[in-house]
């Protein structure tokens, strides 16, 4: 299996530690560059699980209903660790681990009532998750099999902590276990374009986590991933906007948050698994405007229309292009073609610079090169410019 697939899902983007590298303290560069190694670590650990699959403890059925385990690596890195909670536990104590058990709920929640999904695989996998991973690790991630989650800057000096416990964040969790639901899906490949869609993939299903565990309509939401994970050290809201690509944070330390909201402005890069982190924001806004088109819940329509898509309509290589076409059709299936929902989710995608063709989406690149972002790129910009 090639290493785009068995990539490592992390939440902060590599270019936010590169840029703690370059304008943070002696402490901070020194924390940022020990997660970097750790990372690459977790990513080849990720490899050996993609290609000879998980041990049987993780690949335990819950029968149909929700099962979780929340273990603590006890600032190790050996996984799962030792177990703290168990399915119908009492609370802990522990605020993350409390929080990963509640926000694994939220996410089974989400997949099950609304998308009528077996848990993350589809076939009722138990839940696992670890907290307390390492000293100061600045992350959290699915790898594969589990989730983890790091504790923030802990260790750090209070005047120089960015940030806080990465399970504070009811959207990071959701997020993170949706590469889950993504890898037992599409799998879409960790490059380029079609990488950028499964990061999209989970800024949706994570913010559907968190908005209905609000009750928020479109309008009334923050549309931002990561709310409350940075400190009041950090100028910042979260680490995207899905509303507003590009505006989550302008920091001293962290840089500015470089994502586009529109094609003309796509990110060609070999960093990045070919941006998959920053291009992600064009799909995102494209499903945000969907979302204020339609009206009601997101998850009601929108949600369901995304969902289709991911589960049954995108190869492992599709590019935004396809994806667009894709949801088009999901909202024919789902809703009746020349529907108002198909209208909506076509004006979600004009907004980003993607006009959806009737006839078809154009072919797929099957093998998309580091930093590439698809034969499409370049008719995008040529057919559409500044709005």
């Amino acid at each position: 299996m090639s290493s785009c697939r068995s990539s490592l899902y992390c939440i902060v983007p590599p270019y936010i530690l590169r840029e703690i590298i370059e304008n943070g303290t002696m402490e901070q560069r020194q924390q940022a560059l020990r997660n970097i190694v750790s990372a690459e670590a977790v990513r080849v650990q990720r490899e050996v699980i993609a290609k000879e699959g998980p041990p049987e403890l993780f690949m335990e059925a819950a029968g149909g209903v929700l099962e979780r385990i929340v273990y603590t690596a006890d600032n190790g890195s050996a996984l799962p660790g030792r177990q703290l909670r168990g399915e119908g536990g009492a609370p802990t104590g522990d605020p993350a681990a409390d929080e990963a058990y509640d926000g694994a709920g939220a996410t089974y929640a989400l997949f099950s009532e609304v998308f009528n999904r077996n848990s993350i695989d589809g076939n009722g996998l138990r839940l696992d998750s670890t907290v307390h991973y390492r000293t100061g690790y600045d992350n959290a991630f699915w790898n594969g099999r589990q989730m983890v989650y790091g504790d923030g800057d802990e260790d750090l000096p209070e005047s120089q902590r960015l940030f806080n416990r990465f399970t504070i964040a009811v959207d990071i969790i959701g997020h993170e276990l949706a590469h889950g639901v993504t890898q037992h899906t599409a799998n879409l490949i960790y490059q380029g374009q079609s990488g950028a869609l499964n990061e999209s993939m989970s800024d949706v299903f994570g913010s559907l986590v968190k908005q209905r565990l609000l009750g928020q309509a479109p309008a009334d939401a923050d549309w931002i991933i990561g709310e409350g994970l940075f400190t009041a050290n950090v100028n910042g809201l979260g680490i995207r906007s899905m509303k507003e690509p590009g505006t989550a944070y302008n920091d001293s330390v962290l840089g500015k948050d470089p994502q586009p909201g529109h094609m003309r402005d796509y990110v060609e890069t070999q960093a990045d698994n070919g941006g998959v982190h920053i291009n992600s924001g064009i799909p995102n806004r494209a499903f945000y405007v969907t979302t204020l088109n339609l009206g009601g819940f997101a998850w009601e329509k929108a949600g369901q229309i995304w969902y289709l898509t991911l589960s049954s309509k995108l190869n492992a290589s599709a590019n935004f292009a396809t994806a667009a076409a894709k949801t088009y059709e999901a909202a024919g299936d789902l809703y009746g073609s020349g529907s108002l929902e198909q209208q909506a989710v076509r004006a979600g995608w004009a907004e980003v610079g993607i006009n959806i063709d009737e006839s078809g989406p154009p072919p797929i690149d099957e093998n998309p090169r580091p930093g590439c972002a698809g034969p499409v790129v370049g008719v995008f910009r040529s057919l559409f410019g500044p709005r």
